[in-house]
């Protein structure tokens, strides 16, 4: 695979089928729950429609124009506004292992910066070690309870950061 057939662009409408496979895939391929969690979201079947508001932003990773994963953020649901949230980043087995999920990663925090948050909040599942690595080592720390209203009550892992 050469690295000149992957691009990280904005979500386009005609992606919401496919980034919404990766997602649920994801789930599936992992074991993990189905409920309380982004796989059963009203947002993921129209994901391009679903960040189209001020201050939200949604980034698919393609191979050979094939979305294979993504990532975006939005302002936290009833929290103050300064804080924003990286959600629904998710990669096919194609594109994992390869370093694209730190260089989306990076691309969502400059996107959140530019956008003038003053920190940003993520919450995963214990079982995605390598997202949590990736977090880690880019000064996120971990909470002891959630942030927000984001109805992932099945997520257990909660980190913020100061931008």
């Amino acid at each position: 695979m050469s690295k000149n057939n992957i691009v990280i662009r904005e979500i386009r409408q005609e992606d919401n089928t496919k980034i919404e496979s990766v997602i649920r895939g994801v789930f599936i391929e992992y074991n993990l729950p189905l409920v309380g969690t982004a796989y059963a979201d009203n947002e993921t079947p129209k994901m391009f429609e679903s960040y189209t508001n001020k201050n939200e932003t949604y980034f698919v990773v393609t191979i050979d124009n094939v979305v294979e994963g993504g990532g975006g953020l939005k302002p936290l649901t009833a929290k103050d506004k300064d804080i924003c949230e990286i959600q629904k980043m998710y990669f096919s087995s194609n594109l994992r292992g390869k370093g694209f999920g730190k260089k989306l990663f990076l691309k969502c925090l400059e996107k959140a910066k530019a956008l003038g948050f003053k920190q940003c909040y993520i919450e995963t599942i214990p079982e995605l070690k390598e997202a949590i690595h990736i977090y880690r080592s880019n000064g996120f720390k971990h909470l002891n309870k959630p942030l927000g209203d984001t109805g992932h009550y099945n997520c257990g892992v909660w980190m913020l950061k100061d931008l």
